[in-house]
């Protein structure tokens, strides 16, 4: 028989092997760890079968990437996330394209996501889940959840607290379902954070945003103004009193799928009107070049003459002469920022305005090639306007193919930026005959139209800027096209234009209606199908019945066009 010393040691050994058992046992399950692959799909149809999502997770971490990244594959940029169990908080890691890699790591969203239980239950690949759902910016997502095994994760940083998430779906046709899940011995990769920069969530976003897509800043807070003193740069040249800034620029060779945009801010720095302004390129080719009017002045430019009276320099194609291809017509609203003071109830003034355009159907214009960029405000005002203006190219991943044959040529424009320096107002079109352009193409053009942006102004309440006007375009003496530009929806933008005059009728003069533009818009181009042209030469005419002038006040159109389309392959 025992004695109760024996009984007491054997019962302490018995203790302790079970205890040590215990611990063997809670280790082998808290160090369980799963790799757990994810296809995403719309509308019942596979997504993006090469790169499925991953998720590694154990008792203590998360990884949630890719299959691309994984084999060091992504496209830049691209996310990891990596979530700390023990810690509850995310860090994100972003890859951008110019190689650089930040994070930003977030303690507290995990925690605040609330979800409705639901008593519903499936088994997907074996497991047991219930439903929850949740509404997210009007999008009602709902997923499926287990609880067995212990660990939690999921495809998406949503429902990370949950359990582990085996599928998610988002209003019913876009569904990310677990296709395989397996153990592992453990994440095969080390996970330890390089030291690395770290930023807040906003500012960390705002990276990776902007790496998605190539930016060429073009002028920073620059100011248009006319001064009788104004100075041009190493980097930026002034002409017309200052009115128009220019800079050289040499552009990379872009995808040709790519899209891209051009945008400008202005706000007032002390003009108080609205203006005529015109982001503009210049080819830098030598004689076929607007160059030489700024340059030299607009006397040593070609004058179209067609029977008024008036000489016109420089508005449109000549033998060995290109004029200006228009990228963006804008026009600057009455104050913004500067008149700011003015006070009126219930109108809470903007500071600037930002004009954002898609020249996507242009980039052949400039695509890998060295161009002036120009931009032109017509006033008169020693504060003029802050400028700042940038082109964006964007992957063309979901966009229309661009043909590699793309054909663009500048056939005129009578918007007169060199107008502080002498150049002509666009008037010809009080005589009949209009504008007339002579232009010969070299092999067929496919799929032909003319990118035309028009705009009346002047005269009183009688002038073309307030008088619908039907604009006529013919193709080798035949009517081809008619149209009356006109805007209706001016009043929209009455808190831009702090400064703008107020009437005995109720009416602010930025409310009119006017010749397709309005204080504070961009004009947009009319995209004219021409069909198919043959190769040799062709005329365009553009018509336009301008009105009389009215005492000191005269009404004129400013119109440019550029031919597009497909060179033939022949």
């Amino acid at each position: 028989m025992q004695s109760s010393s024996q009984r007491r040691a054997f019962f302490m050994m018995m203790k302790n092997t079970i205890t040590i058992l215990l611990i063997f046992v809670t280790n082998l399950f808290w160090s369980q760890t799963y790799q757990i692959t994810y296809q995403k799909y719309y509308h019942d149809q596979l997504t993006e079968p090469e790169n499925p999502i991953v998720l590694f997770t154990s008792a203590s971490e998360t990884i949630l990437t890719t299959k691309l990244t994984l084999e060091k594959k992504a496209a830049f940029p691209f996310e990891q996330a990596i979530i700390n169990r023990k810690q509850n908080h995310v860090t994100q890691l972003a890859f951008l394209k110019d190689k650089r890699i930040i994070q930003t790591i977030d303690s507290t969203s995990i925690n605040n996501q609330k979800f409705e239980l639901i008593n519903e239950f499936k088994t997907i690949l074996g497991y047991s889940c219930q439903k929850a759902k949740t509404i997210i910016n009007s999008n009602t997502i709902e997923v499926w959840f287990t609880k067995n095994p212990t660990v939690k994760g999921a495809p998406t940083l949503l429902g990370q607290d949950l359990g582990l998430v085996l599928e998610m779906n988002r209003n019913g046709n876009f569904i990310i379902k677990a296709e395989k899940m397996e153990k592992i011995k453990k994440i095969p990769f080390d996970v330890t954070l390089p030291s690395i920069p770290q930023f807040n969530a906003i500012d960390y976003k705002d990276l990776l945003w902007k790496s998605r897509f190539l930016t060429f800043s073009i002028f920073e807070n620059e100011t248009i103004r006319f001064a009788d003193n104004a100075v041009s740069n190493d980097s930026i040249l002034r002409f017309a009193n200052g009115t128009v800034i220019l800079k050289k620029i040499k552009f990379p060779l872009l995808d040709i799928n790519s899209n891209v945009f051009i945008q400008l801010k202005t706000h007032s720095n002390g003009d108080a009107y609205d203006r005529t302004g015109s982001v503009f390129l210049v080819p830098n080719d030598g004689k076929k070049s607007f160059l030489k009017g700024f340059i030299e002045g607009v006397s040593t430019l070609p004058i179209f003459e067609n029977g008024n009276g008036k000489k016109y320099q420089g508005i449109r194609l000549e033998k060995d002469f290109l004029p200006i291809t228009e990228l963006m017509r804008f026009f600057t609203p009455f104050g913004i920022q500067q008149y700011n003071h003015i006070v009126l109830k219930d109108k809470n003034w903007l500071n600037e305005v930002v004009y954002r355009q898609d020249i996507t159907d242009l980039l052949s214009t400039f695509n890998n090639q060295e161009v002036w960029i120009g931009t032109f405000i017509g006033n008169y005002d020693k504060g003029g306007h802050k400028v700042a203006l940038e082109i964006t190219a964007h992957s063309g991943e979901n966009s229309a193919k661009i043909a590699s044959n793309q054909f663009a040529l500048p056939l005129f424009n009578t918007t007169n930026v060199l107008e502080m320096a002498g150049q002509e107002y666009g008037t010809l079109f009080s005589d009949p005959k209009g504008l007339t352009v002579h232009f010969t193409l070299d092999k067929p053009l496919q799929n032909a139209k003319l990118r035309y942006i028009t705009t009346g102004h002047g005269g009183w309440e009688n002038g073309d800027e307030f008088v619908p006007k039907k604009n006529t375009i013919s193709i080798d003496g035949k009517e081809w096209f008619s149209f009356v530009p006109w805007r209706q929806d001016c009043g929209s933008y009455r808190l831009y234009n702090p400064a703008s005059g107020n009437f005995a009728n109720g009416l602010s003069s930025s409310d009119y209606s006017r010749s397709n533009w309005c204080p504070g818009t961009v004009t947009n181009p009319v995209n004219i199908d021409l069909g198919n042209l043959e190769a040799g030469n062709h005329t365009i005419t553009i018509q336009i019945p301008q009105g009389l002038p009215e005492g000191t006040s005269f009404s004129a159109w400013n119109v440019s066009g550029i031919l597009l389309g497909e060179s033939k392959i022949e």
